[in-house]
């Protein structure tokens, strides 16, 4: 987040610096955005994906700082609960077959990482939430031991002044209550970084809110919590409650969920960074000794480590990114997406936003015009609730009125698009039709990693305990997963 946190407890005065570096730091990226030239320069992607340790009881083992210590890989990260890890993937320029360049090098971690982690008992999943996952094993003694955590929970607990509360409908209700943010930690993601024109940021953020329902839908894997069968991608509601640092009983004006969809249509990436700062309070204020006013007028890009970290610290579905590497640039950060089932998976959900994004680019100031931002974030919690077979209000160039769609109708209309677009990238073709042809499987075969795991439970509990169902299906979910097979060729038998 381009700050180390060190410590756990900030004075006030620190809190006001902060606020005051973010401040000027803003003035200095207005100054950035206007310099010419300034985040022009090839398309690239990059990718993050975190993972669940599971042992050989596929069980959680919370074991995730003594396989980093062994793997001592810069690009493997701790995550907030000792039973998660990240895996940080080498930026891809975004030309020939940046995607499959990706899977090798995701795929060659996982293994290096597995040998390291099999003398501890331990094995990496990649699955939106673990379906083996019991409440006993998420509490304060499950996070992680390190400074950052701890301050991210001080602070976030003591906004809210009260637990925080969980509340997720479905086929089967759960009601929680957690006096720390050790449940946002029940849940890993797939995080693609796509590195777009500055000058048309917004254009190029609107396209991807746009389209991410549709991408969401398709790609969900997380339909159970505790052994509740919950929304198809229950990670969306989850994330969100687990950190709502909102206080309940306030009655004054009370600032947005820090896990959010997006407060309207982007008009710039500056406004992106300004809200962001005006509407969460701060609550890791680490600063730096840089002076980015003083670094802009040597002609220079700054480091903005303030502005980088508050950023950080909010956690918008679809997230704008500043990187002061490579004379500056911007990102979008697509978080919403869940991990697994499989490498290729992943992948293929990469390409598609991203085919997608492109398919609806030039159309995007119209579609926006007649579909209000409220429809968008609508569509984004129908996709996560009801993931395939959602209906979601989606605009057409030419259409007069908006209505009801299939999700899926969407899906086969976006697909054609998204490839002829992509054929105009320097992708290539052979990357596309692979990719894509793995999205089209899963709408084809009307499958998602969510339907696939409740399907395969399901048929499991005619004969078994809802634990040993879970854990079955989970072990089939594994073994399907080390194949890399595509998920809509898993078969649907036990």
């Amino acid at each position: 987040m381009g700050l180390s946190i060190k410590k756990t407890e900030f004075s006030a005065d620190e809190f006001e610096r902060f606020a005051a570096k973010v401040r000027t730091d803003l003035k200095a990226l207005t100054r950035l955005l206007n310099r010419p030239g300034f985040g022009e320069g090839e398309f690239s992607i990059g990718a993050e994906v975190e993972f669940y340790i599971v042992n050989s009881d596929l069980r959680v083992q919370p074991i995730n700082t003594e396989i980093a210590a062994r793997v001592q890989d810069p690009q493997l990260t701790v995550e907030l609960n000792r039973f998660n890890l990240e895996y940080n993937l080498s930026p891809q320029a975004f030309r020939g077959k940046p995607f499959a360049r990706t899977e090798q090098e995701l795929l060659a971690a996982i293994r290096r990482i597995n040998r390291h982690a099999a003398a501890l008992d331990g094995e990496l999943v990649s699955i939106g939430i673990l379906p083996t996952l019991r409440q006993s094993d998420i509490g304060a003694e499950a996070m992680t031991d390190v400074p950052r955590y701890h301050a991210l929970s001080n602070a976030l607990l003591k906004q809210r002044g009260e637990p925080f509360s969980i509340h997720i409908g479905g086929n089967d209700v759960i009601d929680l209550e957690a006096d720390d943010v050790y449940m946002e930690g029940a849940n890993t993601s797939f995080q693609l970084h796509w590195r777009v024109p500055a000058h048309r940021f917004a254009d190029y953020f609107n396209a991807v809110q746009l389209v991410t329902p549709v991408v969401l839908a398709l790609a969900s894997n997380s339909p159970s919590l505790f052994g509740h069968h919950l929304w198809d991608e229950t990670r969306i509601a989850l994330f969100k409650q687990s950190i709502d640092s909102r206080s309940p009983t306030h009655k004054t004006w009370r600032h947005p969920p820090r896990v959010y969809y997006g407060n309207g249509w982007a008009r710039s990436a500056w406004e992106l960074f300004a809200a962001s700062a005006s509407l969460y309070p701060p609550i890791l204020p680490v600063t730096s000794d840089e002076d980015p006013i003083a670094v802009v007028d040597r002609g220079e890009v700054p480091e903005l480590a303030e502005l980088r970290l508050h950023q950080g610290t909010t956690w918008p579905w679809n997230r704008a990114i500043f990187d002061h590497a490579d004379g500056g640039h911007l990102r979008i950060e697509i978080r919403s997406m869940p991990a697994g089932p499989t490498a290729v998976d992943m992948c293929a959900n990469g390409l598609f936003v991203i085919g997608a994004a492109l398919a609806v680019l030039d159309d995007i100031d119209h579609l926006t015009s007649i579909l209000p931002f409220h429809y968008a974030e609508h569509n984004f919690y129908r996709a996560a609730k009801y993931g395939i077979d959602a209906e979601i209000i989606w605009p057409q160039k030419d259409q007069v009125q908006l209505q009801d769609t299939s999700l899926l109708t969407v899906a086969r209309e976006l697909l054609p698009r998204a490839r002829e677009t992509l054929k105009q990238t320097a992708v290539d073709e052979a990357e596309i039709h692979r990719l894509l042809g793995i999205i089209e499987g899963r709408v084809e075969s009307n499958m998602s990693g969510a339907r696939w795991q409740r399907h395969i439970t399901e048929l499991f509990l005619r004969t078994m305990s809802p634990d040993e169902a879970f854990r079955s299906m989970l072990a089939l979910y594994m073994a399907n997963q080390k194949k890399n097979i595509p998920l809509h060729e898993w078969t649907l038998s036990p």
